[in-house]
């Protein structure tokens, strides 16, 4: 994946046709290692193909792969509970920073 990456930010950088050299370039920018063998395969497949034709095909095939669906509905609440108590329930007060004797710039 960061082949394709740094292939795309070459092309963004102003290369119609960035060669090996420039993507090496690009990974070497970001620390990232380069495994030879891996960027030779990837720029044989990519070569004399057109890169936005590429992606709009993968779009496609994404397309048609599930996601998984949506998940388990939420479980509802009890049935029949005491509102009026919930409601009747004292609020606890919060305490005023005024009154804690902690000052935090001491």
């Amino acid at each position: 994946m960061k082949y394709v990456a740094a292939y795309l930010l070459a092309q963004l950088a102003g290369k119609e046709s960035p060669s090996a050299a420039d993507v090496k370039a690009v990974l070497a920018g970001a620390a990232a290692e380069v495994d030879d063998s891996k960027l030779s395969a990837f720029m044989a497949e990519i070569e004399g193909k057109d890169v936005a034709e590429l992606i709009a095909e993968g779009n496609k095939k994404l397309a048609s792969v599930p996601s998984g669906g949506a998940g388990p509905a939420a479980a509802g609440g009890a049935a029949g509970g005491d509102t009026a108590a919930a409601a009747a329930a004292p609020e606890e007060e919060e305490e005023e920073e005024a009154d804690m004797d902690f000052d935090l710039f001491d």
